[in-house]
């Protein structure tokens, strides 16, 4: 008579009773030991889970191709300064520049623009507009109709959710007020810079002061 049951040694390597290996575990002190948040853009537009691990990008959608993002500011910069120009051509334009050289050529002359007094005003009228359109459209779904037509969005870093109004206003006035008051050709090229440069998450300075990071939306409707 046979007997089926094993009698001694270890047990069937398809025993389902088999204690198999502690799963590791996450290292001491990580900020995801305890419960966890909720996840970075899940729920919301684009799904996934959230951050995790060494990836600070994981979970998250791609990053804005820089090149995206440059089309997409000059995208909103026509759509505001031509009708903009065009209402201040009464009064002198709005635009023109007089540069004080000042016994200097070349790139110096690039950072060294004088304003006349209307001229000033309306570059006051127009910090007004870029940043309250700025903080609008941010603010209502993270999106530009620049942003838009190129399918970007602008993001919480924390959780992936549309900028709150503190965030957005925040956000553009750090863009707006030294490209439009101060130094527009140096401030650009700061940003355009960080914007290849910058790790992880290709942060501008308006994206470093409003916690926010700009990523693709895939097609996807965000509104």
């Amino acid at each position: 008579m046979s007997n089926d049951q094993p009698t001694s040694g270890q047990p069937p390597e398809d025993d389902p009773f088999l204690k198999k290996p502690h799963e590791p575990q996450p290292p001491s002190g990580s900020p995801y030991d305890s419960a966890p948040p909720p996840p970075p853009y899940d729920p919301g537009p684009y799904g996934g889970g959230g951050f995790g691990g060494t990836d600070p990008l994981a979970g998250m959608p791609p990053l804005a191709e820089p090149g995206k993002r440059i089309l997409a500011r000059l995208i909103d910069f026509l759509i505001i300064s031509i009708p903009l120009y065009l209402i201040s051509l009464p009064w002198g334009g709005a635009v023109e520049v007089s540069n004080d050289n000042n016994g200097n050529d070349g790139v110096g002359d690039i950072f060294a623009q004088t304003y006349s007094g209307h001229q000033l005003i309306w570059s006051l009228i127009g910090l007004v507009i870029y940043v309250g359109y700025d903080t609008y459209f941010t603010h209502k779904d993270g999106r530009t109709p620049g942003k838009r037509l190129l399918k970007l969005r602008v993001a919480m870093l924390n959780d992936g959710s549309v900028p709150d109004t503190g965030s957005s206003f925040l956000r553009a006035v750090v863009l707006w007020l030294p490209a439009l008051l101060c130094c527009p050709c140096l401030w650009w090229l700061i940003n355009i810079v960080l914007m290849f440069t910058e790790k992880p998450y290709r942060q501008a300075l308006q994206d470093k002061a409003g916690k926010t990071v700009v990523v693709t939306t895939n097609g996807r409707n965000t509104a």
